[in-house]
């Protein structure tokens, strides 16, 4: 049923499935939903009860290098957000494999 790359426009199909909700509707939901998550995210750690953990981490300045022509170049710093599943989450994801 899910592809590897699985797209917000996929989530909006099937919310609109299985709520019977129209997509523009779920598609109103899952951007609002979102924003929400990117708010709450950008204050620093947010906990989403029974699903996970979201945290802001800080990456420094690297080198990176361009693996088809080796050239190497500068990686800037950056924010980036890790994603530490529940218990919950992680107990249905062994059940299923």
């Amino acid at each position: 049923m899910f592809d590897k790359n699985f797209k917000k426009i996929d989530l909006i199909k099937n919310l609109s499935l299985k709520t019977g909700f129209s997509t523009n509707f779920s598609k109103k939901l899952c951007n609002d939903f979102f924003k929400i998550l990117i708010k709450n995210i950008s204050k620093g750690n947010y906990n989403l009860k029974n699903i996970g953990t979201f945290k802001v981490i800080f990456k420094k300045e690297r080198l990176g290098r361009n693996p088809k022509t080796n050239q190497e170049f500068l990686i800037s710093s950056r924010k980036s957000i890790v994603f530490r599943p529940s218990k919950k989450i992680n107990e249905k994801l062994d059940k299923l494999t």
